[in-house]
């Protein structure tokens, strides 16, 4: 049976998406979800509903401020940074894109910096090459801003709380566009009591690409095609993993983006591998989970492919029920949101 974009539908009154986020980050509400039960707690709990021996894997990305506004000649273009390539210049998600052509120089207010347009691609994607290199980093914390996701209203643009609020306690490596926001309920209070309860972390590195905002045009879930994302899985964060997993401990992915790299680096034997290239790992129901026991996420939209990857992990029917629970409760959605904590249930793989 074909799986449709409709079959994973609900409905979602706009009150319930959060446009700040709960604070301290840790006092978010957290539904504990499994094959049966559903229970409310908070994220705080979160040590007490682990184990001494678990390991938790969060994503380490940073986000970078990836808005731009770019001209040619008099018209203005919207452009979101997605990834940088191998060969240095950077795969774009373009607002006006009709307006660009091959060539094409983009300048760039308040800034020396410009802007080749190596080539076009359908969709209203494009490729960049950008005149400097040494000055870059400086470039985007001058001229770019935070692109927010388009849920969290902002009708001035992001604010200075958002410059802290939509970034992670483990962001360390620059790349990411949107936030990896499971890690967003981690403080460094919350990591020491999981630490002192026996529970294990490390980090992995996914550079979430601008894609991620990107609806689903088909119904046909098999029609859609993943952007590709840059991820890194150490030789020293496999071999903990792996290690992990042999003395009985069980793996906490924290937020899809973890996921989905721990499923792009494990074999067929389940080890994870070293990895260290790009991943469009499309996880819907009917994916063989090797790795992760349980995942901390956020809420998810509908339709869309985070959605279907967590139904995929819990279950669809027990994340419909799960979703409605948290609809009818007041849970908070998205980004600046609250979270869950899942069970893995092998039968719905």
């Amino acid at each position: 049976m074909s799986l449709l974009a409709s079959d994973f539908d609900f409905h979602l009154p706009p009150e319930r998406i959060a446009h700040v986020p709960a604070r301290p980050r840790e006092s978010a509400r957290l539904l504990d979800v499994g094959p049966d039960r559903v229970a409310d707690r908070i994220v705080a709990a979160l040590p007490s509903l682990l184990r001494a021996g678990d390991l938790v894997v969060a994503n380490d990305t940073r986000v970078i401020p990836a808005q731009l506004t770019g001209f040619r000649g008099d018209a203005r273009i919207g452009i979101t940074l997605d990834r940088i390539l191998a060969d240095g210049s950077w795969h774009v998600l373009v607002r006006n894109a009709r307006r660009l052509h091959d060539g094409d120089m983009l300048r760039f207010p308040g800034s020396t910096m410009t802007a080749e347009v190596v080539s076009r691609e359908e969709g209203g994607a494009a490729v960049l090459r950008f005149s400097e290199d040494a000055g870059f980093d400086r470039f985007l914390r001058e001229v770019g801003r935070l692109a927010l996701p388009p849920y969290i209203e902002r009708p001035d643009g992001p604010t200075a709380d958002d410059t802290s609020d939509y970034q992670t306690v483990f962001a360390q490596a620059d790349g990411a566009v949107a936030a990896p926001t499971a890690g967003l309920h981690f403080t460094p209070s919350l990591l020491a009591e999981t630490q002192a309860a026996g529970i294990g972390h490390l980090t992995v590195t996914l550079h979430v690409g601008a894609g991620t905002f990107l609806p689903m045009r088909e119904d046909a879930v098999s029609a859609h095609r993943m952007h590709a994302e840059r991820g890194i899985v150490s030789a020293d964060a496999a071999a903990a993993i792996n290690a992990a997993r042999a003395r009985g401990g069980r793996i906490v992915a924290v937020g899809t983006t973890s996921l989905r790299l721990l499923e792009s680096a494990v074999d067929a034997d389940g080890q994870v591998q070293p990895f260290d290239g790009e991943t469009s790992l499309f996880i819907k129901p009917g994916h063989r989970f090797r790795t992760a026991d349980l995942l901390l996420t956020n809420f998810h939209l509908p339709r869309s492919t985070l959605f279907m990857l967590v139904c995929a992990f819990a279950g669809r029917r027990t994340m419909l029920d799960a979703y409605a629970h948290a609809v009818a409760t007041g849970y908070r959605f998205y980004s600046y949101g609250d979270a869950c904590l899942l069970q893995h249930d092998p039968a719905a793989s």
